[in-house]
């Protein structure tokens, strides 16, 4: 994962009011990824994914049994883990139970920030550093608030040149509209998004190799279906999963999140990714929009370091340019594309990629040079090694 941010910290609460105020709080020093409802299991597959050392279980009267064993059973699976309390701070049972557990320190529900981030700091210089696997793949992430077309068409040709430089790449297409990097490549299929996370714990090279849609070039895509639940239906906990999953089969994983609005899930593409290319046009407008949700997470303590500004249809005599742009939004500008709207359109209606279609073209020629910059991030992971259904293909 990006080490934009600095920790991944898991918690198991009463209800979203709970989660949204353990977020707020340790906002500063990372993301609070919920854990569910309290399966064991599942929590302990997202500590090995997010590589979280901390996790906050919250206790109440009713369930504190079962609480109390969930504590016993994580440490007991996990001894190195870190496991705080959060329950009501004057009912003095609660938090005896959760001490004779385990759990390293209690936490009242409402507690200011600074108190919550001020164990959270202490907790974190007394446990063992944490090192994320290098072996996952790379990710980056388009995103706009806006949804068009122009996403799906933009995000397919990156994802084609990362591919064409050797690495085994997959296009995550959850762009609004939807689907429309399948159309762009000319290609159906009958697994989207919502089978992968439907069959999560059966995501192996097999199924990867028999079911995701691919393209000439050997870009494997998965996109959203008509009938999959909107993104921010999908929790963070479901998403690390997916992601993990993906990484250690893919180099690289270019993902399409124009049009989304605001979740926790889009939240966790954003933190997680290695690159996110903040998508944008000299629209005053949809600039305007744009900044809005960008400020508004700033705010909440979001780390966006990673973040470049990638200006698209861009038109040298038109004003705002490309620096006062960078300016407005704090962020680098990474490229400016040319409008080049004949192009554009021809290769939309006819299905045919602008490398075929425009080879000499310039907004061909920015999108290759853009690729191969974001085919630097993943040029040393190993690649996967082939299922028997792509070796029997003889594929690589």
């Amino acid at each position: 994962m990006s080490q934009s941010l600095s920790q991944t910290f898991l918690a198991i609460t009463r209800n979203n009011t709970d989660l949204e105020w353990l977020q707020g709080a340790l906002a500063p020093l990372g993301q609070v990824v919920s854990a569910g409802g309290g399966s064991l299991d599942e929590l302990l597959a997202l500590v090995d994914v997010t590589f979280a050392s901390l996790v906050f279980i919250g206790l109440d009267r009713d369930h504190v049994v079962a609480q109390s064993a969930l504590i016993e059973g994580a440490l007991e699976a996990k001894p190195m883990l870190a496991i705080v309390a959060l329950g009501d701070g004057m009912d003095n049972q609660l938090v005896l139970n959760a001490m004779r557990a385990g759990a390293r320190d209690f936490v009242a529900y409402g507690s200011r920030s600074s108190e919550v981030a001020g164990l959270v700091r202490r907790l974190s210089k007394r446990l063992p550093p944490v090192t994320p696997s290098t072996h996952l793949g790379g990710l980056t992430v388009l995103y706009s608030v806006q949804g068009n077309a122009d996403g799906a068409l933009l995000s397919t040709h990156l994802a084609q040149v990362v591919q064409k430089s050797g690495q085994q790449t997959l296009l995550l297409d959850l762009g609004l509209p939807r689907g429309d990097s399948l159309a762009l490549l000319g290609l159906e299929s009958s697994f989207h998004f919502g089978d992968a996370l439907r069959h999560l714990r059966r995501l192996d090279s097999t199924l990867i190799d028999s079911a995701f849609s691919r393209c000439e070039a050997g870009l494997r895509i998965l996109a959203y279906a008509s009938t999959d639940e909107p993104l921010e239906h999908t929790s963070a906990a479901e998403l690390y999963m997916l992601l993990s999953a993906l990484r250690h089969h893919f180099q690289h994983i270019v993902v399409n999140l124009t049009g989304q609005q605001d979740s926790e899930a889009l939240r966790t593409f954003v933190s997680h990714c290695d690159k996110l290319l903040w998508y944008t046009d000299q629209n005053v407008l949809d600039c305007r929009r744009n900044l809005a949700i960008l400020n508004f997470w700033r705010e909440k303590g979001m780390k966006l370091e990673h973040s470049r500004l990638l200006v698209d249809r861009y038109l040298r005599d038109v004003a705002p340019d490309a620096d006062t742009l960078g300016k407005s939004f704090g962020m680098e500008v990474i490229a400016t594309l040319a409008n080049s709207p004949q192009v554009r359109l021809n290769a939309k209606n006819q299905g045919v990629s602008l490398f075929e279609l425009a080879p000499r073209e310039t907004l061909t020629q920015g999108l290759r040079t853009l690729g191969e910059r974001l085919a630097k991030r993943s040029e040393g992971i190993v690649k996967p090694k082939a299922g028997w259904f792509e070796r029997l293909r003889g594929t690589q």
